[in-house]
């Protein structure tokens, strides 16, 4: 059964190749970017070489809360339902960290976004639909202050925060809607994949985007992810594996909810 799909992030990298992927299975594609010039391209360039799919394409900057809002209403007034969400629009570093709603933007896209847009695109998506959120072998504990942008952290700190905190998010939300779907799950893709953002961030050409792209369509499509909601799937490891402490603590993940909802609640931007 051919499905609906929308990948943040898939102008380049792993999302690219990702579309690649489903499309080239006869899926339909919804491509999200932050520049409109290079997320027409891409999608000229999808639609040359899979004419049996179709695509459409959305553009949001994922760093201010107030343009994920205006994705998800374009999206829900163009679709009833969506089969499959991947979050995967992530950043390392960045010029400018501080967001117009007062935000790292570190967090602002790898955390907040994914969140308020699953959240408000969850009418969308039914008991069999899936939201594959991109975590990272890098995670380390989460500093609510810097969460909510009042302390300062570098690049690498920001980013393993961000990555435990959309991990956190991920479980706590996947088993709440364990009965009810959508099935949520996060996933390493593999660490040190050759994207532009490990280029940028360690120098380094990386390994094969395929590989990446491989796992999230698994985790999209195949039976092996039924169960995973919840849950943590580590490809470096090639399994589902424990995430970092912190993510098994319920508590935890309660108070990083809390913390997210607040801030949403104070942009009032909870709810389309």
């Amino acid at each position: 059964m051919k499905k609906i799909i929308l990948i943040t992030g898939a102008t380049d990298g792993i999302g690219l190749e990702t579309a690649k992927m489903l499309l080239a299975q006869g899926h339909t594609v919804l491509l999200h970017g932050r520049n409109i010039e290079k997320l027409n391209n891409v999608q000229t360039m999808l639609n040359e070489h899979y004419p049996q799919a179709s695509t459409q394409s959305y553009v949001a900057d994922l760093s201010e809360m107030s343009q994920v809002h205006y994705l998800a209403e374009q999206i829900s007034a163009d679709h009833k339902q969506i089969d499959v969400l991947i979050n995967n629009a992530g950043v390392f570093k960045l010029e400018n960290v501080i967001t117009p709603d007062g935000l790292d933007a570190r967090f602002a896209v790898n955390t907040f976004a994914p969140y308020l847009l699953t959240k408000l695109l969850l009418p969308l998506l039914n008991k069999n639909a899936r939201v594959v959120n991109v975590s990272s072998a890098a995670q380390s504990s989460v500093n609510l202050d810097a969460l909510i942008g009042n302390k300062a952290l570098s690049d690498g700190d920001a980013y393993a925060q961000s990555k435990l905190a959309i991990t956190m998010w991920s479980r706590y939300l996947g088993l709440k809607l364990k009965e009810v779907g959508p099935l949520v799950v996060s996933v390493n893709p593999k660490s040190l994949l050759g994207s532009k953002m490990v280029k940028d961030a360690y120098g380094l050409d990386g390994g094969d985007l395929k590989l990446g792209a491989d796992i999230f369509y698994r985790a999209a499509l195949s039976d092996e992810f039924n169960n995973g909601t919840g849950l943590y799937f580590d490809n470096d490891a090639e399994r589902f594996a424990p995430p970092h402490i912190d993510a098994l603590n319920e508590t935890k993940n309660q108070q990083l909810v809390d913390t997210l909802d607040s801030v949403l609640a104070q942009l009032k931007l909870g709810e389309l």
